[in-house]
């Protein structure tokens, strides 16, 4: 969930939103100035300028100016680089030149690890121009082609599989430090047996971070992160909070991740997390079914948390009450792919029959109520899955190559849980399915079921559906907008009565913030209408949005959640990214919310800011055996 800061003082955010609204015909990175070669001998009344066009016009003849302002602008803003061009967006097509390669010896790899700032992917002439651009390069550890070999799906001097190029070149794009990739087969050198490769790869700038702070309470947050640590792909982030009025004014956490081990593709993650209601020490070695054709996956890890979670309300409380429950937890699992049989010489099925186990040991030191108790919980897991991936831009990223999964994936999951006081089965399936084109967009869609079975009565028992559809790319020169729609319901039955549901933030109504307000049944609706603009400063894009959220809770198994009066929010805001760094995307929303919880400290209008997105995709990559979410 992500965490909201509020501003107590508005009136900053407010004036550097009005900065950015005056900038807009100063920061125009991608647009061209209008040619005035024939201003000369056209009359000055048929030669048409906007106000930014002239604007723009004027700070270019000032950055000219051997002046300090001059190079100051110079140096600051880009008048003439266009809009960088995709290089094969159409992946199909991509794929299916590739597959005219399908066990070919691959002779040559040869691989170019690009900086950050002033490269292109898709122009290797482009080098870098002004001093920010070059300092910002000099302060970078460029990523090792030793590192980028490792992500590489074939060997030199190894028959090239089907889909190897492909699927490399996505995960290489999915790599954190990375900003995009191209993998290019050099036709001139081709041959009938064999290939050379190209590899080109464009890093982000690692080190980055985020950060809040509210002057009227002092209370503030710093982030810290390193995405690529010596060039090596280690991962290291932590954060810090401050002068909180909680039991402890400080609270803090710190994360270190390696990526592929060994060329394994084997992951550890190492978390530590020491907040006042929720403390957490774990650690887990993974290995994802990361491409299509990868026959073995699974996990072994450790964890010990506490937290504090929230009990149900009686009738005459004004304050939510809470509980606190730890417990250490030992999870292991196993997943194997079966491939169907072809009998189409070249031809690779992209359907997978997927097997998975899975075993989870939980023992309690604390406990609310007697509803929790030390188990071992034993699934397993069989599915089908098929899954593809087109390119697009100005989704979720500012410009960057984006990998859209498509697919269908269904699962059946059984289990038993060994308790220490009583034992039940578990039962659950879930069915889903993405379509994308791009003179339609993108539309998602899931339906999930799962419940506990204990003495021929079900419990803990969940349905889940969600639908999302992002619309087609609209596009005004450089000016980009895409809608989206989302609608949730989780429906809940049989929960015990501690397992609440809420709408706060990412759940529901974003911005919204409420202990009281929670149900065994929801549902939900978001719209968002995102602007993308060619407006940028110092690298850092403009986007601004419009957003209407609404959120129903209800309780009980026959209540329906949209009898009762639905919770809201309408706003508008603008949020600010930089592709090539690692910083967190700056977003600043103005919320408006008709109907406000009862003790409460909400306002009806709220201005804050965050850094965690709303929308995101689905993959359709087989994922552990486990119980359906309920949350």
């Amino acid at each position: 969930m992500p965490y909201l800061h509020p501003i107590c003082k508005p009136l900053p955010l407010v004036c550097l939103l009005c900065m950015l609204l005056l900038c807009s015909g100063v920061c125009q990175a991608q647009v061209q100035p209008q040619d005035t070669t024939r201003q000369d001998t056209l009359p000055q009344d048929t030669i048409r300028q906007t106000f930014n066009e002239r604007m723009i016009q004027n700070l270019k003849q000032m950055s000219e100016r051997k002046t300090i302002m001059g190079k100051l602008l110079k140096a600051l803003l880009d008048f003439e680089r266009d809009e960088e061009e995709v290089y094969g967006l159409d992946a199909e097509l991509i794929q299916k030149e590739y597959e005219l390669h399908n066990y070919k010896i691959v002779r040559h790899i040869d691989i170019l690890s690009l900086d950050p700032f002033g490269y292109s992917i898709s122009d290797t002439s482009r080098a870098p121009r002004n001093f920010f651009e070059k300092a910002g390069n000099s302060l970078h550890v460029k990523t090792g082609r030793g590192e980028v070999r490792n992500k590489l799906l074939f060997r030199k001097m190894e028959p090239l599989e089907p889909l190897a190029l492909v699927e490399s070149e996505r995960l290489l794009r999915q790599t954190r430090h990375i900003l995009d990739a191209r993998i290019i087969v050099n036709e001139e050198t081709t041959t009938n047996d064999s290939v050379d490769v190209f590899v080109i790869t464009r890093d982000i700038f690692s080190l980055g971070g985020s950060g809040s702070y509210s002057p009227s309470s002092g209370r503030g947050r710093i982030t810290l992160r390193e995405l690529n640590f010596l060039g090596q792909g280690h991962q290291i982030e932590g954060t810090y909070k401050f002068n909180l009025n909680r039991p402890r004014p400080w609270e803090a956490a710190a994360f270190y991740s390696i990526e592929n081990i060994g060329r394994t593709y084997i992951s550890a993650d190492l978390a530590y997390v020491d907040e006042n209601y929720y403390k957490e020490k774990s650690f887990y070695l993974y290995r994802d079914f990361y491409t299509l054709n990868t026959k073995y996956a699974g996990a072994v890890g450790i964890s010990r948390i506490d937290e504090r979670i929230i009990l149900p309300a009686a009738p005459e409380d004004t304050a939510a009450r809470y509980g606190n429950v730890g417990y250490a937890q030992q999870d292991v699992w196993l997943g194997r792919t079966l491939k169907p049989k072809t009998y189409i010489l070249g031809y690779e099925p992209r359907g997978r029959f997927i097997l998975g186990a899975r075993v989870i040991n939980t023992k309690y030191n604390t406990i609310p109520t007697e509803n929790f108790q030390d188990n071992v919980l034993m699934l397993g897991s069989v599915g089908y899955s098929i899954r593809k991936y087109y390119k697009d831009r100005f989704i979720f990223g500012f410009g960057r190559t984006e990998d859209i999964p498509v697919g269908t994936l269904f699962s059946v999951t059984g289990g038993y849980q060994d308790g220490a006081i009583w034992d039940r089965h578990y039962l659950g399936s879930s069915l889903s399915f993405a379509r994308y084109a791009p003179s339609f967009g993108y539309l998602y869609s899931r339906v999930g079921y799962g419940s506990f079975l204990r003495d021929d009565q079900w419990e803990q028992g969940v349905l889940d559906v969600e639908a999302m559809y992002i619309t087609r790319l609209a596009e005004w020169g450089n000016w980009k907008l895409r809608h989206y729609l989302l609608g949730r319901g989780t429906f809940g039955i049989n929960r015990y009565p501690e397992e609440l549901l809420s709408i706060n933030n990412e759940s529901g109504v974003r911005g919204f913030r409420s202990d009281m307000v929670r149900g065994t049944r929801r549902a939900s609706f978001n719209y968002e209408a995102n602007l993308y603009t060619p407006l940028s400063l110092v690298g850092f894009r403009l986007a601004t949005f419009v957003y209407a959220d609404l959120a129903w809770l209800s309780f009980g198994n026959q209540s329906s959640p949209f009898k009762e009066k639905p919770y809201s929010s309408f706003g508008l805001g603008f949020r600010l990214r930089n592709e090539f760094m690692s910083f967190s995307t700056i977003q600043v929303t103005l919320s408006y919310y008709p109907q406000l919880p009862p003790n409460t400290s909400m306002r009806g209008v709220r201005l804050y800011e965050s850094s965690a997105p709303f929308y995101d995709f689905r993959n359709f990559q087989f994922d552990r055996p486990g119980v359906a979410d309920f949350h």
